[in-house]
């Protein structure tokens, strides 16, 4: 019995390719489910005065040692819900992670 219970998330990488004139132009959504995914929520934060209704909601996620895969510029959809990575995140030394998991990332939605 584990302690620290995962959940399966989705990472989203949108394909970038060039257009006809070399422009950047997106191509189809490649989706990959990642499981043992700690999920940890984040607090939601008024944006200003002037957005009543905006705010951020925010989730630090811990990917699990066997995710090779990188985050720069994905979407991650958790709990059925899309949000984008900050950053670029980078895996602890394995001298500094005697658990399950090496990779923390911060995601982030802004409504309103």
């Amino acid at each position: 019995m584990n302690l620290i219970q995962g959940e399966t998330v989705t990472v989203i990488r949108t394909e970038k390719v060039l257009d006809e004139l070399g422009e950047p132009a997106y191509g189809e959504d490649a989706r990959e489910e990642v499981g043992n995914v700690v999920v940890a929520p984040g607090a939601t934060a008024d944006l200003d005065a002037s957005r009543p209704e905006g705010v951020t909601v925010a989730y630090t996620l811990c990917f699990p040692k066997t995710y090779a895969g990188e985050l720069k510029g994905c979407a991650v959809e958790v709990r059925g819900e899309r949000f984008r990575v900050v950053g670029d995140p980078q895996r602890y030394t394995e001298a500094n992670t005697p658990g399950a998991w090496n990779l923390t990332v911060e995601v982030t939605r802004t409504d309103g």
